[in-house]
């Protein structure tokens, strides 16, 4: 702790000459899996909050797999820690870019574990730098085991074992201090059994601590006597002193506890709750609240602060539990236990879901139908359970897909969590999120060659694309998005890519060719007798016409969408289409007609009840009257207006001066 507080402060390369330095400094805690390495870096967090009134960032860089983090990703997580949104699909550069944008000017500490030491070299620096700020008021604390070449003027601060006094004073908060000061030889040789592994040790606490009669001189025996063998690659992984120990413990748990330990390893993103461990256990929710309680006991898994029970598997746990798996089930029920997770989730997420819609909707009859364990009580509840459980649904979502045998239950885990982020966070707020859950579903969609499903992921991308000003992006998915549907037959795909692509075109100005492409969406309509759908194409040819200046096309088409909603009986979209005509009349200099189909329009607008258009037209009859030369008539109309809206009126005249 205290070299890494006099490294914040330490004259760096870049200070040398008396510069500032251009960016925030790098502290790197290295040490091997279970060596505390973490744990130190959290206490010099909690050591230097005061420092930085901004607050601490945390990111992990690798997943419980092993795989690296893309960057993408966690400059996303940091963003939302910060409460900046990023635009849904934006790459990493923007991210980037955007996460150094966001902590300029602040004082924020960025605690960034397990940063990726793979055979790559420089792959470490590769995560990080991306990360860093360009603000010398930052700092950052990376944990790795390795160093971090490519990135200068970083020393790291190296972990081994616990000096001997330090490793006895921590199996004693476990095991009472009276076993280790009665047997202090023991003690000593067990502490040199576990190699002063800080994570071997509290797995040997654990341990002692469950079993109140035993001799710590039985424990030592047993983990000095405990052969490495058959432990293979894991073993070199993490050590083979805390190897030696967590098989020794592993051994000693009863089968079905052994079993979903062993289970566990398959946890999204390492996070473990009830559900999860009974779902790949196949045991009952409380049977598997008890065991989690007992696997914290034991020192095998970590409690996470949160108002629901949840748990996190050690990381340096991980890699020792996949090779158990390995070893003691067959594919078939690891495979079983997967499946039997994913169908958890998927209906945990529907209940989540059904919970937000109306008492007596059959979406809330359908959830009373569920067990009492899969039920929320109230949407707030719903809402608790999926912030918490959203990195963990997450990354659900990933594995599902990369897993590639269990599509059918990824897809329907997509949509699920789809709905109920829609349903508690809205569209615009969960559009992240949508848009990493729609690329999955491409994914799975084009390795099963199913054209409608990848039409469907297409076009919702290209939304999200087209929202966050993404246009030829957009564009190009809407393209892809037709050239599916059409491969799958499916007329709405069709229709709706068509139509998207016209409003692309739109969107970048190019009226000709958006007309164009509204024009083959209409023909499509009109070919399979969808009126609505027709009236409302004919309304979006008027309108780039109107931009680009063609003002009898557009009241030819404004026209015939009047004529299609009358057919449709759509009062309220006569009333707004017989206004945008009256617009266009006024701007090719009809004024008498424009007044003329603005008095319509308000007639149809009072049939529909539709107050505010009601105003609207009122306010841009009193406009056309004044032009004409009736201020009396005009003033009769605006007041009208401002009787119908009160407080409002004041916006809507200036929406109606605007257009």
């Amino acid at each position: 702790m205290k070299e890494l507080r006099a490294d914040i402060g330490r004259t760096g390369l870049d200070t040398l000459a008396g510069r500032k330095a251009p960016r925030a400094r790098v502290l790197l805690v290295v040490g091997r899996p279970g060596s505390g390495r973490t744990a130190l870096a959290e206490e010099l967090a909690g050591q230097l909050t005061g420092d930085y009134p901004d607050g601490v960032l945390r990111a992990r860089l690798t997943d419980p797999d092993g795989a690296p983090v893309p960057t993408e990703r966690t400059a996303r997580e940091l963003l939302d820690t910060l409460g900046e949104s990023a635009p849904a699909g934006a790459d990493e550069d923007d991210l980037s870019a955007a996460l150094r944008t966001a902590l300029d000017g602040r004082r924020a500490l960025l605690l960034l574990d397990d940063v990726a030491n793979g055979d790559g070299e420089g792959e470490g620096a590769a995560q990080v730098d991306p990360l860093l700020p360009d603000n010398p008021d930052c700092l950052v604390v990376a944990v790795s085991s390795g160093p971090l070449t490519g990135i200068p003027d970083v020393r790291p601060c190296t972990l081994g074992g616990l000096d001997t006094k330090a490793a006895l004073d921590l199996l004693a908060r476990s095991a009472g201090t009276v076993r280790i000061t009665v047997d202090p030889r023991s003690a000593e040789s067990l502490v040199e059994g576990c190699g002063g592994n800080p994570a071997a040790l509290v797995l040997a606490g654990g341990w002692l601590a469950a079993r109140p009669k035993a001799a710590v001189a039985d424990l030592a025996k047993q983990v000095r006597d405990r052969s490495d063998e058959g432990a293979g690659g894991a073993a070199d992984a993490v050590g083979s002193g805390l190897t030696r120990v967590f098989q020794h413990t592993y051994a000693a748990l009863p089968t079905p506890l052994a079993r979903m330990l062993r289970l566990l390893s398959l946890a999204p993103a390492g996070h473990v709750d009830p559900h999860t461990a009974s779902a790949l256990a196949g045991s009952s929710v409380s049977a598997a609240r008890d065991a989690l309680d007992d696997f914290v006991v034991l020192g095998l898994l970590r409690p996470v602060a949160s108002d629901l029970p949840q748990y996190e598997v050690p990381g340096c746990l991980v890699p020792l539990l996949k090779e158990l798996t390995r070893t003691h089930d067959k594919p078939g029920e690891v495979q079983l236990a997967r499946a039997r997770m994913l169908e958890r989730t998927v209906r945990l997420l529907q209940s989540c879901r059904a919970v937000t819609e109306p008492e007596g909707s059959p979406a809330r009859k359908k959830l009373a139908g569920l067990p009492r364990a899969l039920r929320f009580p109230h949407p707030r509840a719903a809402a608790e359970w999926l912030r918490i459980r959203r990195p963990a649904l997450l990354a659900a979502a990933r594995l599902a897909v990369a897993d590639g045998e269990l599509d059918t239950l990824a897809r329907r885990l997509m949509s699920a969590l789809a709905r109920a982020l829609v349903a508690h966070h809205g569209t615009q707020a969960a559009a992240p999120d949508l848009y990493g859950i729609h690329r999955l579903v491409l994914d799975v969609a084009e390795r099963r060659d199913l054209p409608r499903e990848q039409a469907a992921a297409l076009l919702n991308l290209a939304d999200l694309d087209a929202q966050t000003g993404r246009t030829h992006d957009a564009l190009a998915r809407y393209r892809a998005a037709l050239d599916c549907g059409r491969a799958a037959g499916d007329p709405y795909a069709i229709g709706r890519a068509m139509e998207s692509v016209g409003g692309a075109h739109q969107e970048l100005g190019d009226w000709q060719r958006a007309a164009d492409w509204y024009g083959r969406a209409l023909a499509h309509r009109l070919a399979r007798g969808e009126r609505a759908d027709a009236a409302r194409l004919h309304g979006r040819i008027a309108t780039t016409h109107t931009y680009a200046g063609r003002y009898g096309e557009a009241l030819r088409n404004w026209r015939s969408a009047v004529a299609g909603l009358r057919k449709t009986g759509d009062v309220a979209g006569r009333a707004r289409a017989l206004s945008e005509m009256a617009r266009v009349q006024e701007y090719a200099g009809r004024p008498e007609e424009s007044l003329r189909t603005c008095r319509e329009a308000a007639e149809w607008a009072r049939e529909a009840a539709d107050v505010r258009l009601q105003a609207a037209l009122q306010v841009r009859l009193a406009d056309t009257l004044e032009r004409l030369g009736d201020p009396t008539a005009a003033g009769l109309h605006r007041a009208a207006a401002e009787r119908m809206l009160g407080s409002e009126f004041t916006e809507v005249a200036g929406d109606a001066a605007v257009h």
